[in-house]
Parts: structure tokens; C-alpha cells; sequence
């Protein structure tokens, strides 16, 4: 009997130094977390996209909270008005920024850049990419294998079947950028969406030089800086034969649209130009219509006569004798 009590009283002894020890343990090394980073992942989306830069809200919460200077951080998802939100929880104050969407440069259809090879593997624009540069003569352009639509959380990218390339849509886009760092050509970037989500941009990122970029697709940027001479608020530069357009300095005038010899600068959402009026200039240059040749002016004559011509002599008549009464004769 004496055995099992005392057995008793040493576990229960162990017990208690354990339990002692775990309580100075926690309490030396506890780690303190901030109520506010509940509060503020509350106020996220939750969509836990990875367009803020970090791998959840979570993260992003904690990361908010613990900021200093918060301007470099943004949620793409919850825009302007959730960070206001989470602003207001850690008593800063967060700069609104202009909204962003996903654009496609490039435009090679089927129609504009033929295909000179097929692939006949893994359906994916990584694998594709991988193993050689894509079926067409383009080695910069889009694969269309729709590696893009596969990562969007947010059904804002499809596959156009006609044209073989991802198209955007700006209302369900939030620009988390997941398209953007899984195409293995770079063809999809994040620009501002714009006033009256309007934009101009480039729709091609070929670097090649001017012929061979032509050669093998017909709206392929040829480096030819009209846009770039064109432009009158230096918002466009070109390097290694490729023109690109800063949004921060577009102001949308459409210049460089007119002149870009190849249709490679893209204009979203404006309405159509008017009919471009000839300039006195162009009325010089135009060629005159020849003049018709005047039509010969007929002298109003006066009607001719019949020619006199000498009518057949009448048959003469014979000398028509007195009329006598019948019955008398000529007998004196």
C-alpha cells in the first residue's frame, strides 16, 4: 500500500515541476501578437491571391501592422477603399492609387503570324516555352496555350478562340498580377486602367530589327520612332526596335496611333474619330480631275429652205374650148 502511494506522490510531484516549468517557459518566451493584425486581415478580401506580394492576408496583415511607412504596401484585390480600412485600424495614412488592370501585348493572330511549326506536346505555355519558341515566326509573341486563364482567380482572362490570345476583362480584373508572373513570354502586363478606362499601348514586344520583326507578323512593332518623334509629351521611348509608352506621361492624345505605319499601338475604349477634313494643303496636292473638253457649240442655223429644184412642168392643159350648149352646131 505504502508503495503505490508513494508512487502516486511522485507522478504527482513530476506533474506539478513540469507543469511549473512549462508556465516559466511559455511566459519567457511568448511571443506577442498584435490584436490589430486580426482586425486588419478582417477588413482583406481573403482571396489570398498573392497580388500584394506576400503568400496570404494573413501575411499581409501581420506585415501592415508591423510597417512603418505602409506606402509600399497595397492590396490590388480590395483597392483604395480597403486600405483606407486597414489604414484607419493602425492610425496611418495610405495614398490612393490609380487602379490597374491586365493588358495582352501582342496581337499575332493566325491571320497576322502564320504558323510555321505545330506543337504536339504538354498543353502548357511553360512547357511549350521550354522546348523551343512557339509555332510561329515570332519568338516573342503569345503561345495561347492559356496558362494565364488557369492561374486567374477571378474568371477576368479567356481564350479567344479566333484569335488564339488571352483578352482581359477590365470590369472583373483586379490586377493581382498572377497572369502576369506566369507567362513565360512576358506578353501580359499591369497598366493604369486610365480616365473613362481608356489606354494606350504598344501591343507587341518584338525586338527584332524592322524587316524580320515585319516578316513574321504584319502589327509587329518595327522600331521606326514615328510614334516617339510624334508624341509631344515624351512618353514614348524605343529601345532594341521595340516602342513602349510610360502611362505615368500618356495623356492619351492619340497621335501616336495615326502614325504607326504597322497598327501596333492599340487604343481601348474611345470613341471613333471624326472624318479627317482636307487641309489646304492636301486640296493643293490633290490631283485636279482633267477638265472635260468643252462640247463643240453648234450656230443656231436657220433652218434651210427645200432647195429650189425645177418641178416637173405640169401637165399642160388643153385649151379648153368654149363650152357650147348641146344641140347647136357650128354651122352659120
Amino acid at each position: 500500500m505504502s508503495t503505490i502511494l508513494f508512487t502516486l506522490l511522485v507522478l504527482v510531484g513530476i506533474g506539478i515541476v513540469a507543469a511549473i516549468l512549462l508556465y516559466v517557459i511559455s511566459q519567457k518566451f511568448k511571443v506577442y501578437e498584435d490584436p490589430r493584425i486580426d482586425q486588419v486581415e478582417a477588413v482583406l478580401p481573403g482571396a489570398n491571391c498573392g497580388g500584394c506580394g506576400y503568400p496570404g492576408c494573413r501575411g499581409f496583415a501581420d506585415a501592415f501592422v508591423k510597417a512603418d511607412d505602409i506606402s509600399g504596401l497595397f492590396c490590388p484585390v480590395g483597392g483604395n477603399e480597403t486600405m483606407a480600412n486597414a489604414a484607419e485600424i493602425v492610425g496611418k495614412a495610405v495614398e490612393a492609387k490609380e487602379p490597374m488592370v491586365a493588358v495582352v501585348r501582342c496581337s499575332g493572330s493566325p491571320d497576322k503570324r502564320k504558323s510555321l511549326v505545330r506543337y504536339d506536346g504538354a498543353r502548357s505555355c511553360r512547357v511549350e516555352s521550354a522546348l523551343f519558341n512557339g509555332e510561329t515566326g515570332c519568338q516573342f509573341g503569345c503561345l495561347g496555350l492559356g496558362d494565364c486563364t488557369d492561374v486567374c482567380d477571378f474568371d477576368a482572362i479567356h481564350m479567344n478562340p479566333e484569335t488564339h490570345l488571352p483578352e482581359v476583362d477590365a470590369d472583373k480584373c483586379t490586377s493581382c498580377g498572377a497572369c502576369v508572373d506566369v507567362c513565360p513570354k512576358n506578353v501580359i502586363e499591369l497598366r493604369k486602367k486610365g480616365p473613362k478606362d481608356r489606354r494606350i499601348f504598344v501591343s507587341c514586344i518584338n525586338q527584332e530589327k524592322g524587316g524580320i520583326a515585319k516578316k513574321a507578323c504584319d502589327v509587329a512593332c518595327i522600331g521606326c520612332m514615328k510614334c516617339a518623334k510624334t508624341c509631344p509629351f515624351e512618353a514614348i521611348t524605343v529601345e532594341n526596335n521595340l516602342a513602349y509608352i510610360d502611362f505615368a506621361k500618356c495623356r492619351l492624345c492619340r497621335k501616336c496611333v495615326a502614325v504607326c505605319p504597322t497598327g501596333a499601338i492599340w487604343e481601348v475604349n474611345f470613341p471613333p474619330r471624326p472624318a479627317a477634313k482636307p487641309t489646304d494643303d492636301a486640296k493643293k496636292a490633290a490631283p485636279k480631275a482633267p477638265a472635260k473638253p468643252a462640247e463643240p457649240k453648234v450656230a443656231a442655223e436657220a433652218p434651210k429652205e427645200a432647195p429650189k429644184t425645177e418641178a416637173a412642168p405640169a401637165a399642160q392643159e388643153a385649151p379648153k374650148e368654149d363650152a357650147k350648149p348641146e344641140g347647136t352646131s357650128d354651122q352659120k
